[in-house]
């Protein structure tokens, strides 16, 4: 009898355990969420120096703007709580919020969007985050909560430019943004350990709905053969651009798997200043020898978006699908355009991919192959993140590269400067007066039209240019345990943590 009491305490006390094991799991769940990124964040915590996409990516939880986008495109009000523009569109006034607060509890000033705003503008001499703001002509404090920017020539897509981490509120007092991190969005920024994790906390001074999740820890996991280990063992709760393989490999009784794609222009980019690639029959012919179909069948089962061009499907009226089919794989004629340029037999060059991106490695192998069929032997320079942004992104000391371009903003704008002559994130060296030419016009269009028409100029001269061999918007595969909703995919490369949320 002794020994059945004793061993029913030992139930009892295990079933308590068991019971307050899961009540603590589901109150950490609720409180808590770790996400699995492919990369590191830049050294740089000021938003207005930031250059990867995948930091940019989860800083525009910490960062806001006088605008921001929403999750169906809209433009809507963000630190500024209103804005008026003049019937010339040349002046754009906006009223700061009134209350809001920057994550270390001091309240934005009018000061601060002036600072601010000509910090990211390059008027303070920095260089500016886009050169579409080269175009404000002045900054002027109407009152302790207006101001006013005024612009030399209307641009229709202003506004848009103002939407993104790049152009964010920062305070005037903090004289070391690179590594003091204060915005004014729903989640602030708390630590990082460089190779781990980047940890931010909800801002309960947020001044809209904020944030569900308590804490967020991203932690990096840039061995993409273990992601979907990480997340079945529970050490990530979600994980984001995962690969079709790795969503394979999920248990669908424990994830839901969200489906999109990554709104990026993903290409095989040509430094133009080295040879071969600066002959265009050289270019010309890279691009007939490549079949995109077949490098989306094996990157992601055939999902993605095929392009022609750098503008993807999800930017609407700037995107021409004619342009898609323009270089349809068709190795005879890689080889006459081969045999027009000073390689008719081929080269030897270069594929530098980060190793940290089983997308882009694919692809890179799948390219090599097509490529030897028209006698360009490639070889694929697997390198880390922080190397291919010194390497190839800053240093341009590359032959060719396979990467995805994002948008900062909903402008065709965003995806297009960077191919202008003097663009100082022009990492491809693409030269061409041509293109510069009707970049200006799009810029400079008194309305929403003519923008668009140029835009779209400029985009057909790339194709026809074969500036770059270009590929595929990438799908995106988002994994989320179940303990877990509510997850939104947005037309740019951001993740909004606002909506996650603990089931209940």
């Amino acid at each position: 009898m002794k020994k059945i009491k004793t061993l029913v305490l030992f139930c009892l006390l295990a079933l308590t355990t068991v019971l307050c094991a899961c009540t603590d799991d589901k109150a950490k769940n609720s409180d808590s969420i770790t996400i699995g990124i492919a990369q590191d964040i830049d050294d740089s915590l000021d938003p207005h120096k930031m250059v990867a996409a995948g930091t940019k990516e989860i800083f525009f939880n910490v960062f806001e703007g006088l605008v921001k986008p929403d999750s169906d495109g809209n433009i809507v009000p963000a630190v500024a709580e209103s804005v008026e523009v003049s019937e010339d569109k040349l002046c754009y006034t906006f009223k700061l919020r009134n209350g809001i607060k920057f994550h270390d509890g001091n309240a934005v000033t009018i000061e601060d969007l002036e600072y601010s705003i000509n910090k990211f503008a390059g008027r303070s001499g920095d260089e500016p985050v886009s050169s579409a703001f080269l175009n404000i002509s002045e900054v002027n404090v109407v009152s302790d909560d207006t101001i006013e920017i005024k612009l030399a020539s209307a641009d229709p897509a202003f506004l848009s430019y103002l939407a993104s981490v790049e152009s964010a509120i920062i305070p005037k007092s903090n004289t070391n943004p690179d590594g003091v991190c204060i915005g004014t969005g729903p989640y602030k920024y708390v630590s990082r350990s460089p190779l781990q994790n980047v940890v931010f906390e909800k801002f309960d001074g947020y001044w809209g709905e904020g944030g569900n999740i308590k804490n967020v820890t991203f932690k990096i996991c840039t061995n993409p053969d273990t992601i979907a280990m990480e997340l079945e063992g529970g050490t990530i709760d979600m994980c984001i651009h995962m690969t079709n393989g790795q969503k394979m490999q999920l248990d669908k009784e424990k994830f839901n798997v969200y489906e999109g794609t990554m709104n990026l222009v993903q290409a095989l980019y040509l430094n133009h200043d080295f040879e071969p690639f600066n002959d265009v029959n050289v270019r010309k012919a890279m691009n007939y020898a490549v079949d995109a179909k077949e490098v989306m069948d094996y990157v992601s089962n055939g999902s993605g978006a095929k392009i022609g061009t750098s503008i993807y499907p999800n930017f609407g009226k700037y995107f021409d699908e004619s342009l898609t089919s323009v270089y349809d794989a068709d190795i005879q004629k890689a080889k006459d355009c081969l045999s027009k340029s000073a390689y008719p037999d081929g080269f030897d060059m270069t594929i530098t991919v980060p190793s940290n991106y089983d997308q882009h490695v694919d692809t890179a192998l799948v390219l090599k192959n097509q490529l030897a069929l028209i006698g360009i032997n490639a070889e694929i320079v697997k390198v880390d993140w922080d190397t291919w942004i010194s390497d190839v992104y800053l240093g341009r000391n590359y032959d060719s590269t396979v990467i995805g371009v994002d948008a900062a903003n909903l402008s065709a704008n965003a995806l297009l400067s960077r191919f202008t002559s003097d663009a100082g994130d022009n990492f491809t060296n693409y030269d061409n007066p041509e293109y510069d030419a009707a970049f200006s016009k799009a810029i400079s269009a008194s309305d929403d039209e003519n923008a668009t028409k140029y835009y779209k100029e400029c985009a057909k001269i790339l194709n026809d240019d074969a500036a770059n061999v270009y590929i595929q918007d990438l799908p995106d595969f988002v994994a989320l345990n179940k303990n877990f909703e509510g997850y939104k995919f947005y037309p740019l490369y951001v993740l909004d943590l606002t909506n996650i949320k603990a089931v209940k």
